[in-house]
């Protein structure tokens, strides 16, 4: 008997262990999202370096040690952190370098749904110790989503133009976390035929959407709803259905931002 619970005793502490080397208390964050997660994991404490485009990070005058462009190693390095997490637009050659360090460095893919957005959150919780809110918060968050496709089955949406980009002009496509916007509006994507984003304004107009939802910033937003504007003959344009969303929101895969971002959209489609 008492063989039998020494045995489990070891097992526990053994299993305790592991999950205590798993969690980082050292971490340098290379996007924005990656970011942004870590602050609404509460973990904010563990971060010690991000990029010039960490906004919430740099206000808390976090060390920046990368643009979107290039990383500074000698930067990172300095930071000593034991965890690195990197989205797959980082140039693989400083992840080959910063590895050569002996540092861990972890991809995040770009999620292609909302349930992976979510996954991914779940998966930083654990390297961070903070499964336990991450499950709450993530539970919290899907009943609000869903509350809100329940509040958008009741509208005839019909077809949306989700613009992403001005030159070349760019659209959200089927699989991807943004085309879940236009599914839990209740609606139709007019570029669930294309398997890429550039789309042409005669393809636009051609079909013809209820909404046309522009994710852009300052006055290039504000431009590109004068453009369409002066079509007249679009649905869209007719029933005064054209509106910005910050893209800081819109195109941020965290599940606060995606919940966020779905609330503006609902709010706009049931006005």
């Amino acid at each position: 008997m008492h063989t039998k619970r020494n045995i489990l005793l070891v097992v526990f502490v053994l299993l305790s262990f592991i999950l205590r080397a798993e969690q980082y208390s050292r971490v340098v964050s290379l996007a924005p999202s990656i970011t942004k997660n870590i602050y609404y994991l509460d973990a904010q404490d563990c971060l010690v370096g991000c990029t010039s485009y960490c906004t919430v990070a740099k206000n808390d005058n976090k060390t920046v040690v990368a643009s979107p462009a290039t990383i500074n190693i000698e930067k990172v390095v300095a930071l000593k952190p034991d965890l690195v997490i990197a989205s797959t637009i980082t140039n693989p050659e400083y992840i080959e370098m910063l590895r050569k360090f002996n540092i861990r460095v972890e991809i995040l893919t770009t999620p292609k749904s909302f349930d992976k957005i979510c996954s991914q959150f779940i998966d930083m919780a654990k390297l961070l110790g903070k499964t336990d809110l991450a499950l709450k918060k993530i539970s919290l968050i899907k009943e609000e989503i869903n509350s809100l496709k329940v509040k958008n089955s009741n509208s005839l949406v019909g077809k949306i133009f989700f613009q992403i980009g001005a030159d070349p002009l760019f659209t959200v496509i089927p699989n991807s976390f943004m085309n879940d916007y236009i599914l839990f509006a209740n609606a139709s994507n007019i570029a669930n035929h294309l398997n890429k984003g550039t789309i042409s304004r005669e393809v636009v107009i051609s079909k013809n959407p209820d909404y046309i939802f522009i994710v852009t910033m300052g006055i290039i937003g504000d431009e590109e709803k004068k453009v369409w504007e002066n079509f007249k003959e679009l649905t869209a344009v007719k029933n005064n259905k054209i509106f910005i969303i910050d893209s800081d929101l819109a195109c941020t895969p965290t599940p606060q931002t995606f919940l966020e971002t779905m609330k503006i959209i609902s709010n706009y489609i049931n006005q």
